[in-house]
């Protein structure tokens, strides 16, 4: 059961300016000694990276596409336990979500799922009283969604500040608690998978501490805490029901700024199921560890340190031998782990740089998005995690190509159905599966169960 304070940022659109004022917000009320907790709208990862640098709180995905309501109901219980207020950041605007006809998968369902008020972001960059027409739409299309405050972003001075507000207040019948200007002089970087290590190394932390001083000269802090009042959250535990009663298992993941994304949730379910993990680098020079009995490479960016990771033979000897062309220890690898194990990774100036080599093929940098979007995803008939009569959901979000000159015909680990329709993803041979999907647990917790019992049946121990 979660109680206490909770509250949407959602914007009227991309480039509203929810990320500026989620972080700064976050940061002005962890200055004020409030445990803060973030949450973020759909599969993003970027932005759960700079919620976790502010709040010093794991920050997680709420996801209506790839999880049951149920399930991001317990996530957001479970993660909001113990935190003095949660805040969710939206995605593009409030009501875009999985289809132009429904709130399905939008910053809007979420906030009617978690019953949370919402603050909305509005970019008042030359409009006066048109601001108000901008919040009475977006109070009316969708009365359950209960907004109870605005943020005046991009405003011109106060005096600009004080004419929207006027007419928000008094065609809209709710509080606008703050501004900021547009001339303000600090900006979030744009935001890349490359950012990321920077982050977790301190280097925005001056950034981080300049948003909350601007949302603390200009925004009403104990407003906000005010309107974030909310009744108690119910969520039976489905994801988390079942728990092991000791570690079957150790399974080796690979972290740190070249194989950074996981999801929460996937490491967490790993280890109710019984897994014991174990943290390694491979770009810090660490191999597989020994006693890996399971190994799970996440995505992440290894195309930024392509140079190093071709560099370490010693840790790529370390893959290849824990893999063993797919009879070694089960292996899943998402994305980046994907990439790290085909045979080079060629960057957008022609260097080849060479990978693990376990998989037939290399990837190629495009200097534009090679692949954006949810997908529904079916495994096939030798793929141990998932079978061709299981379905999980997933995402991709990568800039490279996979290819090959090999003549013999692949195994394809995935059939995945996306807006553009199904295709052929991955490669799968014995007890690797390796794919650009990044697979959310939550939405098939019974592939934990499979990895967890293949571990055990190669280690002898089933």
């Amino acid at each position: 059961m979660s109680a206490g304070r909770r509250l949407v940022i959602a914007g009227t659109g991309s480039g509203a300016g929810k990320t500026t004022v989620t972080i700064g917000l976050m940061a002005a009320l962890k200055q004020k000694g409030y445990a803060v907790q973030g949450f973020k709208c759909g599969p993003d990862y970027i932005d759960p990276t700079y919620h976790t640098a502010v709040t010093g709180r794991p920050s997680r995905n709420l996801d209506s596409y790839m999880l049951t309501h149920a399930v991001v109901k317990e996530i957001f219980v479970r993660g909001s336990k113990d935190a003095d207020i949660s805040i969710i950041e939206g995605v593009m605007g409030m009501y875009d979500g999985k289809e132009a006809t429904s709130d399905k998968g939008s910053t809007a369902e979420i906030s009617i799922l978690t019953e949370s008020p919402v603050l909305l972001v509005v970019n008042c960059q030359s409009m006066a009283r048109s601001a108000a027409a901008i919040v009475k739409g977006f109070q009316l299309l969708n009365p359950a969604v209960r907004i109870v405050g605005v943020i005046a972003n991009k405003v011109g001075s106060e005096g600009h500040h004080k004419i929207v507000k006027a007419a928000i207040e008094q065609e809209c019948g709710i509080p606008v608690v703050g501004y900021l200007k547009r001339e303000g002089d600090v900006e979030i970087p744009e935001r890349h998978l490359g950012l990321i290590p920077s982050v977790e190394r301190g280097e925005l932390d001056a950034l981080f501490g300049r948003l909350a001083e601007m949302i603390t000269q200009t925004v009403d802090l104990d407003l906000i805490r005010e309107l974030a009042k909310a009744g108690s959250l119910d969520a039976t535990p489905t994801l988390f029901a079942r728990k092991s009663a000791s570690e079957r298992v150790t399974i080796a993941v690979a972290k740190d700024p070249a194989f950074h994304f996981y999801y929460p949730e996937n490491l967490e379910l790993l280890e109710a199921y019984g897994a014991r993990l174990l943290f390694f680098s491979p770009l810090a020079g660490e191999g597989v560890p020994e006693e890996a009995e399971g190994l799970y490479i996440g995505g992440g960016f290894p195309e930024e340190f392509a140079a190093e990771l071709s560099q370490n033979k010693e840790v790529q000897e370390s893959f290849r031998q824990a893999i063993h062309a797919g009879a070694g220890i089960p292996t899943l690898a998402e994305c980046g782990g994907y990439m790290y194990l085909t045979e080079a990774i060629v960057a957008t100036d022609g260097t080849s740089y060479p990978m693990v080599g376990i998989i037939p093929g290399k990837v190629t940098m495009q200097r534009k998005l090679a692949a954006l979007g949810y997908r529904e995803v079916r495994g096939t008939a030798t793929n141990y995690l998932i079978g061709a009569a299981e379905q999980a959901k997933g995402h991709e979000f990568h800039y490279s190509t996979y290819a090959t000159d090999s003549d013999v015909e692949l195994a394809h680990a995935y059939e995945t159905k996306g807006l553009r329709g199904t295709k052929q993803e991955g490669f799968v041979q014995g007890n690797l599966v390796a794919g650009y999907t990044h697979l959310h647990f939550g939405s098939d917790p019974d592939l934990v169960e499979r990895w967890i019992t293949r571990c055990l049946e190669v280690a002898g121990r089933d």
